[in-house]
């Protein structure tokens, strides 16, 4: 395709992202399963052209600042609170699947190498954090179940792949070794540790070093692919690499990253990252029609590879079932034998846990790696397709209802202070510093308005915390008054910029004053 015709397919692509997530909001689907969906529709439309995915291309461009977003939005305390129960999803569930998905392909079909069977396995046993990010959007979970869902997601890719790369080397060599398999896997990982740690502190030091707000912005987004890209290069695992480096980002940002560059970099970090989840569920769905052409149409899948799909589909979802609820059971009877940190999850929250394992783009990613040589790689790659449409579309619709239906309780102890103790803490401590520097050495109070503006932040703040329901009922209409006060204010600005009495650099700069302002109101208001 010539690169003008490449540039308007991607220019067409995201006019079709806007207008299919815009519908999945108004008919209540998740944005990600009427991606797919409207994606896959060109695949069954005769004469359209064929969209091929490079593979490696995919996983470099993709894979690392959707990973990087979801360790820096990820709660760290929680994350090492739960890293137990993350690890016994990220490595313990993916294995297991991958055995039992082996097990039941080599049984339906038996012309197919073991080793080509667990080379499936592993290309659909890690659910995918791009697909759990997208269907999780807007759903609300118990905390220690969400800490759970995020932290599998990004970190069984790696299990996944060392469990693939060694499948396939056994499958066209004949030859496999359990013992290097270990080794690797660890290797793999406690580098990617490393150089995810050792790509963090170049980004502290480059960041303190930078000034300005662009500069910073772009450092921020390229160590997602300084990260995964050292992290390959090295030869360990650039999704431990990358998901580490995101995990101190997100630690240290409070504290390395100017409050304007927060601003701005958010805004920007967020559109990017809605564009590239969009596009990888759309491209899936897209890269459909080309698979289908290599076996022969739908017709050759349905009449040939039917019951073998259908079989892997159901055993990963019956593995996850087995797995999330054995490991449970082990949990609860820890816990009466007297282990007190053994705490499980309980039958509701172990339900959506299983339900959340929904597969996406390293799935299809992996499975487009297949060499041409390997044994059942048209049947590897139409499950691959399979696995990925019917969890993000299946699980990932119901997923919200069977939340509502389960109705998961939240049994992790809450914080100490609450949000309305929070502020007022800040409030005081705010005030504090405001009464210290109010007054000149000789005890004259230079800065009367600042200080009584401060005292009286800090008794509404703390009548706030005393009753904060009470409390918020009374100052919604105090903000509706104040956001009409801004809409006025706007019109205004903007009639005397038509009427040529400002010129444009005013406007832009009382516009950022009035849209800060909105935005600190709509942040109050909690919407």
């Amino acid at each position: 395709m010539p690169p003008v015709e490449t540039f308007e397919l991607v220019l067409g692509l995201l006019a079709v992202v806007v207008a299919l997530h815009w519908a999945a909001r108004r008919v209540g689907l998740p944005p990600a399963t009427a991606l797919l969906v409207g994606g896959g529709a060109p695949a069954f439309v005769p004469n359209l052209p064929t969209l091929a995915l490079d593979p490696e291309l995919t996983l470099v461009l993709f894979l690392p600042p959707l990973l990087l977003d979801g360790a820096y939005f990820t709660a760290f305390g929680r994350f090492r609170r739960h890293l137990p129960g993350i690890l016994s999803l990220a490595i313990g569930a993916v294995v297991f699947t991958t055995f039992a998905v082996g097990v039941v392909t080599h049984w339906l079909v038996p012309n197919l190498p073991w080793a080509a069977c667990f080379a499936l396995g592993a290309i659909v046993s890690p659910p995918d954090a791009v697909s759990a990010r997208a269907v999780l959007e807007g759903v609300k979970l118990p905390r220690r179940l969400s800490a759970l869902v995020e932290g599998e997601s990004l970190l069984n890719d790696a299990t996944g792949l060392v469990l693939f790369r060694f499948a396939v080397a056994a499958t066209m060599s004949g030859l496999f070794d359990a013992g290097a398999a270990v080794s690797s896997f660890l290797f793999l990982a406690l580098g990617g540790i490393a150089v995810g740690l050792a790509v963090s502190a170049m980004w502290v030091f480059v960041v303190k070093r930078l000034g300005e707000q662009t500069l910073i912005i772009m450092a921020n987004t390229l160590m997602c692919w300084a990260a995964y890209i050292a992290g390959e290069t090295l030869h360990v695992s650039g999704v431990i690499a990358t998901v580490v480096a995101g995990l101190v980002l997100g630690w240290y940002q409070h504290v390395i990253l100017p409050a304007r560059v927060r601003l701005r970099g958010s805004s920007f970090w967020h559109t990017l990252v809605f564009v590239l989840e969009a596009l990888v569920f759309i491209l899936i769905g897209f890269s459909l029609r080309g698979v289908l052409d290599r076996v022969g149409g739908i017709g050759a899948v349905t009449t040939t590879m039917a019951i073998p799909i259908l079989g892997v589909v159901l055993t990963i979802v019956v593995a996850r079932f087995a797995w999330v609820f054995g490991t449970d059971g082990l949990l609860a009877l820890l816990r009466g034998a007297g282990l007190k940190r053994a705490r499980p999850l309980g039958a509701r929250q172990a339900t959506v846990l299983i339900w959340a394992g929904m597969r996406g783009v390293v799935t299809l990613a992996v499975a487009l790696t297949l060499p041409e040589a390997m044994p059942g790689r048209d049947l590897m790659l139409v499950t691959a397709f399979a696995v990925i449409f019917a969890t993000v579309v299946i699980q990932g619709t119901s997923l919200g209802w069977l939340i509502r239906r389960a109705r998961p309780v939240d049994v992790d102890a809450p914080a100490k202070m609450s949000l309305p103790a929070s502020e007022a803490a800040i409030a005081r401590a705010r005030a504090a510093a405001v009464e210290a520097n109010a007054y000149a050495a000789d005890g004259t109070l230079i800065h009367p308005q600042l200080l009584a503006e401060y005292r009286r932040r800090l008794e509404i703040t703390e009548r706030y915390a005393a009753d904060a329901d009470k409390f918020m009922s009374g100052i919604q209409t105090h903000f509706d008054v104040v956001l009409t006060s801004l809409a006025a204010g706007r019109a205004e600005l903007i009639r005397i910029h038509r009427a040529g009495l400002i010129e444009d650099e005013v406007l832009h700069e009382l516009e950022r004053d009035l849209d800060v302002e909105e935005m600190g109101v709509i942040l109050q208001r909690g919407e």
